[in-house]
């Protein structure tokens, strides 16, 4: 094989590579602001892998923590967090605040992609 082909062939490998792992990845926002989640419910589709960016404005740390989806993550202040989640089923997944458990409450309500009354 020359080196025009294998140059060719690395080039379309990387990029499949580049599309499959950084194509049509879905990004869903979280904030936390007075220690409080905004939104305190987040429409995500089922059935695909997304990231949970969360940032946090408060001068505080808070800790993203839920059973529901297995998944704690301390969000320190004036920064982000990403959380890799999914694929979901259908439902609802709670979350709070570990550090203001009282007020940081919200939940992630997977709904199929196929359903027309909600917007991702």
């Amino acid at each position: 094989m020359n080196h025009k082909k294998i140059v060719l062939m690395l080039f379309v490998f990387t990029l499949l590579l580049s599309k499959s792992v950084f194509g049509d990845e879905k990004i869903f926002e979280l904030e936390i602001k007075n220690h409080l989640f905004y939104p305190s419910e987040l429409i995500v589709p089922t059935g695909i892998k997304f990231k949970l960016r969360i940032t946090n404005y408060d001068n505080t740390p808070e800790e993203f923590d839920s059973f529901d989806l297995n998944r704690e993550k301390v969000i320190y202040p004036k920064q982000q967090a990403i959380i890799y989640i999914g694929p979901l089923k259908a439902g609802q997944y709670n979350f709070f605040g570990e550090y203001n458990p009282n007020t940081a409450l919200g939940a992630l309500i997977a709904v199929d992609q196929k359903d027309d009354s909600y917007a991702y």
